[in-house]
């Protein structure tokens, strides 16, 4: 039976190496083989454990001298080291926190610094011998012309015993001297804290949630050309392969297509890259055969056999697309006035529905379309100061309250955090940020998700006298208690960085999800923008058609219950993916108990 075989069947360790930074590790190969480190190898691990633990912990090894100062052979310190590097590749997922991320930077400096030190040995040692060699040519031109009239000088035939004796082995020593033991031993230190496989999936998928969302095509993307940015970054041909190959790993078509055609076009304007044209017309026939378009998927499958007659899987798909396109023909030939409706549009194929019904207006939103704030509605907002319900504090400094939005009623006050007070924030933080988490609706139980890409770490009041002075700031503000309120909640987004629609309170089937704190449901959210994001990351409300856009030191208010108790579910909201910046947030939960006198039950559920 004939059927199209994928581009994946046949990935060969060659078309391995040109996508992956690493080449492949072959189980079989006796390097890899922990049964082959001698015992003195063992011995030391623990040891080495000790100081890359000590390293891990911030404390600086800028080179490999201490690691490489323990008792055993150089050779068998470097296959230490290199097996500590395998080992210590756990996921850090740093693509989630643009802040985590800043570190790589910092590595990816020691690491260039440690490579020019090793330019630097060898450009040493090879002046070294090529001077040997000169002054050795000019010796031998001379002792060859007449050796014995050479020899027989006496001082000239103990110099040549010795130079034969103790010179030349002294050269092969610098010769056999390994001037990139230091720069391995540190690339091997450091790599125990590099990005995985995960991270570059991730980072990756977050382009495409980026294209997505903000309707970006792939050659603006390759080209760098967004808003905002201050840095000019483009991707070659091979890293625009690198995006399509892993959409067509991911089993997503759709993107495999955008990118692929992008690898083309830039492969027509002449660009260099070690993939051939050949291979991305291998998966880009496969790719719009999945997503329906039959003539084009043969079309695409005789362009590559034009360029590599002997591709034997093409051969095989070209019959079978034949073979299929014969049975489509013979299928409409009695109802001829029926016209197949086609898989694409110019080109361009209808991007796959998912999970998420709001979807569009989403991401609508969050491009600043569709924003329902009608002339009528605006008539309704107005600005003033804020005295906290007449809290002793902001009688004397009040602060500037803003109306987002009317029903429900969402206000943003500024200058609620000073630069030193987020800087001291961000600074706590930062060590203490781990992946952000959802509650798993069937089991309750806390576990990442792809809709949730951010770090967040949790401060308390004893942490720092800032986080105390910041919640007592917000009680003031709000009127609300912080005695039954969550932990002060910071938060750092990565590449892409978003929180897809969502509730903060818990509904009537998540009866439990706040159980253990005792403190009832979350009866307002209060939230701090701590950074300026220089495009997206704005805060929507699909439902309300409302766009709240991230300014430093402002924060925006709302509650999540009305006065009856029940949720308010209006406030569906949801963070927008971030497409340029680095986008920094810190919010309390103020939760029910504590609040009965004051947020008391009213006559109408709505404020």
């Amino acid at each position: 039976m004939l059927r199209a075989s994928r581009a994946r069947d046949e990935t060969s360790l060659v078309e391995a190496r040109v996508v992956s930074p690493y080449p492949p590790r072959d189980p079989r190969d006796p390097r890899w083989s922990v049964n082959n480190f001698n015992k003195e190898t063992l011995l030391c691990a623990r040891h080495c454990g000790e100081l890359l633990a000590q390293w891990g912990r911030g404390r600086s090894l800028s080179s490999l001298e201490t690691l490489t100062s323990v008792t055993m052979r150089p050779q068998v310190s470097v296959l230490l080291l290199i097996w500590l590097g395998v080992l210590g590749c756990v996921g850090a997922e740093f693509f989630t926190s643009i802040g985590h991320m800043t570190d790589l930077i910092y590595a990816e400096k020691d690491l260039v610094k440690s490579l020019k030190e090793y330019i630097l040995a060898e450009e040493a040692k090879l002046a070294q011998i090529k001077s040997w060699a000169t002054k050795m040519e000019a010796l031998t031109s001379k002792s060859t012309a007449d050796p014995e009239g050479y020899l027989a000088h006496p001082v000239n035939a103990y110099k040549l015993v010795k130079r034969l004796n103790t010179d030349w082995p002294a050269l092969e020593d610098l010769v056999l001297q390994d001037s990139a033991a230091g720069f391995i031993g540190n690339l091997s230190v450091q790599r125990q804290f590099f990005p995985t496989d995960e991270d570059e999936t991730g980072a990756a998928k977050a382009l495409m949630r980026l294209q997505d969302t903000y309707k970006l095509d792939p050659d603006t993307i390759s080209k760098g050309a967004l808003p905002g940015t201050k840095y000019q970054a483009t991707l070659s041909v091979d890293d625009c392969f690198g995006m399509g190959r892993l959409a067509y790993n991911e089993g997503d078509y759709y993107h495999t297509v955008l990118w692929m055609e992008q690898v083309l076009k830039q492969l027509d304007a002449g660009e260099e890259a070690t993939v051939a044209k050949a291979q991305v017309l291998d998966y880009l026939s496969y790719a719009v055969f999945q997503l329906g378009d039959l003539p084009r998927a043969l079309e695409l499958t005789r362009r590559l056999l034009s360029l590599d007659p002997s591709h034997e899987r093409a051969g095989g798909n070209l019959r079978y697309f034949e073979h299929l396109l014969e049975e489509e023909r013979q299928q409409t030939l009695p109802n001829q006035t029926t016209e197949a409706e086609p898989a694409a549009q110019d080109g361009i194929y209808e991007r796959p529905a998912d999970y998420l019904p709001e979807r569009d207006i989403y991401e609508g939103l969050c491009r600043g379309e569709g924003v329902k704030l009608t002339p009528r509605r605006q008539k309704r907002l107005f600005c003033r100061y804020h005295h906290g319900h007449g809290t002793p504090q902001l009688l004397i400094a009040p602060f500037k309250e803003e109306d987002e939005w009317d029903s429900p009623h969402i206000v943003r006050y500024y200058d609620v955090m000073s630069d030193e007070e987020i800087e001291r924030i961000k600074e706590l933080a930062k060590p203490k940020l781990a992946r952000a988490t959802v509650r798993d609706p069937k089991t309750g139980i806390l576990t990442v998700a792809s809709y949730r890409v951010s770090k967040s770490s949790w401060l308390e009041e004893d942490d720092d006298p800032v986080v105390a002075q910041v919640n007592r700031r917000m009680q003031h503000i709000t009127g609300l208690t912080v005695q039954t309120a969550e932990l002060l909640q910071v938060a750092n987004y990565g590449m892409g960085g978003q929180y897809e629609p969502h509730f903060d309170f818990s509904r009537s089937h998540e009866q439990d999800a706040f159980k253990r704190l005792g403190t009832g449901n979350r009866v307002a959210t209060f939230l701090n923008y701590m950074s300026d994001v220089e495009a997206g990351g704005a805060t929507v409300f699909p439902d309300l058609g409302a766009a709240i856009w991230p300014k430093k030191g402002t924060a925006v208010f709302w509650y999540n219950l009305l006065r009856s108790g029940e949720g308010d579910y209006r406030t569906r909201h949801a963070a927008c993916p971030v497409l340029v910046g680095c986008k920094w947030v810190s919010n309390k939960w103020f939760h029910e108990r504590g609040q009965e006198f004051l947020r008391p039950c009213g006559s109408t559920e709505v404020d």
